[in-house]
């Protein structure tokens, strides 16, 4: 990824406008809540090393007593934490650097270098933050997620929870088409149109 990045870094006013890289490899996982755990000096080397999608209430023993509940399968949930550590290349500045969840069950609070960007409700739809303002280039930057499925029952079947989808990195130039940025409308034809 880190290669990725110098590439459209080197390519300058050649880069494609937009780049969509893949960024599901070496998380950082830990189920529980602990306190500071969005720092990027927290020390997060005991945690579990995966790659997404991941979801944890799969993994989890089923019993009657979870709060999933039938529905749910008696799986169990809560709280947990993913956290991924990124360079960005010194040269890189002038771009646009955003990060895009396709899913996310449920809750999901998202942070950059220790800054909240924001929180995500919902658990079944696809969600964008601009990372720009806040990355270091020339460093290394913490990316780190607090996904709370810890209040049930939430879905009429099994939602699982985690970061259960890919999550991609977006690369662009400083001018730019926003994500979801476009659109098309189709006009009605006119009357004069329809009688001819």
């Amino acid at each position: 990824m880190a290669g990725a990045l110098r590439s459209a870094a080197a390519a300058g006013a050649q880069q494609p406008p937009r780049q969509r890289i893949l960024f599901d490899n070496d998380w950082r996982f830990l189920l529980g809540d602990p306190s500071g755990a969005e720092s990027p000096s927290y020390d997060a080397g005991g945690w579990r090393t995966l790659d997404l999608p991941h979801d944890w209430s799969i993994e989890g023993k089923i019993d009657p007593k979870n709060p999933m509940a039938g529905s749910g399968g008696y799986f169990p949930a809560g709280v947990g934490w993913y956290r991924r550590n990124f360079a960005v290349p010194a040269d890189s500045s002038g771009g646009r650097i955003g990060i895009e969840f396709e899913g996310i069950y449920m809750n999901a609070t998202v942070y950059i270098n220790g800054r909240e960007l924001g929180t995500h409700p919902y658990g079944y739809t696809t969600f964008h933050y601009d990372l720009t303002p806040h990355v270091k280039p020339g460093g290394n930057n913490v990316l780190a997620i607090r996904v709370d499925q810890s209040k049930h029952r939430n879905s009429r079947g099994y939602a699982g929870s985690g970061i259960y989808r890919h999550v991609w990195l977006h690369l662009t130039g400083p001018v730019h088409v926003a994500p979801w940025g476009s659109s098309v409308t189709a006009a009605p034809r006119s009357r004069c149109e329809r009688a001819s």
